[in-house]
């Protein structure tokens, strides 16, 4: 399968829910510490991967999104707060939206209320967008640290989850004042968060102490399952969307993994392919078993479970 090269490194990976063979990349310039950003956009063809099109950041960019109702909308988070939102087929910026006050770290487009997506910020908040509107809708600050991840509900329109290196998790609804659910979910700084696809109740959590826990929201006391098997800190957990109980993560071990969380041997496939921090992991919705991931070696790769990433 193919590899594409970039000169920034990679920090996030998204599949296209309507374009089977198409893929975004952001990237961020020395690692994501100072310069500027790119977001790519990658095809997939028989002679391997190439950019139709790319947008340069003043900042990094940290994390993208492609819009559920519109195939050419595609947004990114960057490191000077901003969301961006740009129209790949004309290779333009629509919108750039500048609220947050720190970096923008994750974005999230709401897969049932198709015109809305959330940002999540260091600047320990997160932000309610909706299309056409050049102010957000609300701001949700209950957070004391790093809001690293958001993941709207698979389900509810009005549900998401946040991710902190407050070491809690939350659950929200946005007709609520406050957060619904508080879950202490690890003893250190959580980094990415992720709804199972099939079981609205159950999301899964990675952080800084090398675990993925997995919960039920309806009794969450305790995990249902903690997976362990990466040897440092956990960057990015994303569900199936074609078997409910697969996971598939990313770690600064420079490893992907892939579990079946209900099995006693959970760790169903380790990938090694990367030789950087691996930052962005993501599977195909209109591919069964597609997989893709990028890094700090500049690379990205797609991949179909069960074989070797690094084989062509």
């Amino acid at each position: 399968m193919p590899v594409f090269k970039f000169p920034f490194h990679g920090y996030s990976v998204k599949f296209s829910p309507f374009i089977e063979t198409r893929l975004a990349v952001a990237t961020a310039q020395n690692f994501g510490i100072i310069g500027n950003g790119r977001q790519l956009v990658l095809d997939l063809t028989p002679g391997g991967m190439v950019s139709p099109v790319g947008f340069d950041t003043s900042d990094s960019a940290y994390d993208c999104a492609w819009s559920e109702s519109n195939e050419n909308l595609l947004a990114s988070a960057t490191g000077d707060g901003s969301i961006k939102l740009w129209d790949v087929a004309s290779s333009s910026l629509l919108v750039n939206l500048h609220e947050h006050t720190r970096e923008a770290h994750s974005i999230d487009w709401n897969p049932t209320r198709k015109d809305s997506f959330l940002s999540a910020s260091w600047d320990d908040t997160l932000k309610l967008w909706a299309e056409g509107r050049m102010q957000s809708i609300r701001t949700f600050r209950e957070h004391s640290y790093c809001v690293y991840s958001a993941a709207w509900n698979p389900r509810h329109p009005d549900v998401f989850a946040s991710a902190s290196g407050d070491c809690t998790m939350r659950v929200w609804d946005v007709r609520e004042p406050n957060s619904t659910m508080i879950i202490p979910a690890h003893e250190g700084e959580i980094l990415t968060c992720d709804w199972n696809k099939y079981n609205d109740c159950v999301i899964a959590s990675g952080a800084v102490d090398n675990s993925i826990k997995v919960w039920d929201v309806r009794s969450y006391r305790a995990p249902i399952a903690v997976l362990m098997g990466h040897r440092y800190a956990v960057r990015r957990v994303k569900f199936s969307p074609h078997s409910e109980g697969m996971i598939a993560s990313c770690s600064y071990d420079m490893t992907v993994c892939a579990w079946e969380y209900r099995a006693e041997d959970a760790l169903v496939a380790r990938y090694d392919h990367h030789t950087e921090f691996a930052l962005g992991v993501d599977m195909s919705v209109l591919v069964e078993g597609l997989l893709a991931s990028t890094s700090w070696d500049q690379a990205v790769y797609v991949w179909q479970h069960g074989t070797d990433p690094r084989a062509s």
